[in-house]
């Protein structure tokens, strides 16, 4: 099993496919095994290089609250363990914060970014409703029930209820402790972005859904409109999870993203 060790934790990573290397980066409390539908696709063009954030799957979980800064730092040694000096970085929902943490932390390292779902966090950003906060911190109830309670803020009505019944069960056996997603849970909340992605200069795609009830899409604009050149693409009829909602749609927009910047690119750099 393909483990890296970073600042005493034990972070799981594997990879798939062959080519220019795209780390991909999963929201609060997800696992990789999450990327199930976007991954495939990916792998056809892409080395695409997935990992577990501490707290979750079968990554270590240690004690929190867990930084974003600290979780961009196990992104660094998943690419570090890979031989990878430099990724195109696409990560969603917490993992979209993640991304923005790496982009500003390891410029050097970000080929392009994509953000998908995610927020620049702090006091600027758009606030959720407090009903789906009081999903999101688990107010009187398990793991399996917030599962079941944030499923309709997080998919479009209109999407088949068989492929919301698959994502729910692939996620089944790798519910996260109640330890790990509140020290993931906990960075969220101590985090942003705002005041610094204006210093993002690499090519970036910005893409949400329009009906996005767990993260405003208003959210996606601010990002959009504070990195410099970066493209924003609104799927209708797609809410939180958007890559299941609108997975074709999605798709060509993030392929057409990648490989427009990808030219001349070695597979291992």
């Amino acid at each position: 099993m393909p483990v890296v060790e970073n600042q005493g934790v034990r972070i799981y990573w594997d990879e798939q496919g062959k080519g220019a290397p795209v780390l991909l980066i999963m929201g609060l409390g997800y696992t990789s095994v999450m990327w199930h539908r976007t991954r495939p696709a990916l792998a056809q063009h892409f080395r695409t290089v997935a990992f577990d954030n501490r707290g979750v799957g079968l990554s270590d979980v240690p004690p929190g609250p867990y930084s974003i800064a600290t979780m961009a730092s196990d992104a660094a040694a998943v690419l570090d363990a890979a031989g990878i000096t430099r990724a195109h970085v696409f990560g969603v929902s917490m993992g979209g914060m993640i991304a923005q943490e790496f982009a500003l932390q390891y410029p050097a390292r970000t080929r392009s970014l994509i953000l998908g779902c995610t927020s620049p966090g702090g006091p600027s950003s758009i606030p959720v409703d407090s009903n789906v906060i009081d999903v999101l911190l688990m107010r009187g109830m398990t793991p399996e029930q917030a599962r079941d309670a944030i499923l309709p803020y997080i998919y479009a009505v209109a999407t088949p209820r068989d492929k919301v019944d698959e994502d729910v069960r692939l996620r089944q056996p790798w519910l996260p402790s109640p330890e790990g997603y509140m020290a993931q849970l906990q960075g969220i909340l101590a985090w942003e972005s705002y005041s610094r992605i204006a210093q993002i200069k690499v090519p970036t795609l910005v893409i949400h859904g329009k009906s996005d009830a767990l993260v405003p899409p208003g959210n996606g604009e601010l990002i959009a409109e504070r990195i410099p050149g970066a493209k924003l693409v609104v799927l209708e009829h797609a809410s939180h999870i958007f890559l299941t909602d609108q997975t074709e749609q999605a798709h060509k927009g993030i392929l057409e993203f990648l490989l427009s910047h990808a030219d001349g690119e070695p597979g291992s750099s």
